[in-house]
């Protein structure tokens, strides 16, 4: 078998699919108003924390694109005029 001289061209459609390294995802996400360092996804997902989920291959992390992109939008709230009822119960002084 002769390996590829051409570069296989993206099916249509499967830039949600696309698998991101965290460096990547971390400049990804910053379109989203979202600035993660790699290192704090890779603490996030190692302490089981609210980060976003990802897949390993060959113990590698990756990030799918649309995955990733439906996370960060969960993580945008609507626009505020105060805190929320439990969090102004918390205010000192």
């Amino acid at each position: 078998m002769t390996p590829a001289t051409e570069p296989v061209a993206p099916l249509a459609g499967t830039a949600d699919e696309d698998l991101l390294t965290r460096k990547e995802a971390s400049a990804f996400l910053i379109q989203f108003g979202i600035r993660m360092k790699p290192e704090t996804l890779a603490r996030l997902w190692s302490t089981g924390g609210d980060g976003p989920p990802c897949l390993h291959v060959r113990h590698k992390p990756y990030y799918p694109r649309g995955v990733l992109r439906a996370w960060a939008l969960e993580q945008v709230s609507d626009l505020r005029a105060s805190a929320p009822p439990a969090a102004r119960g918390r205010r000192h002084g």
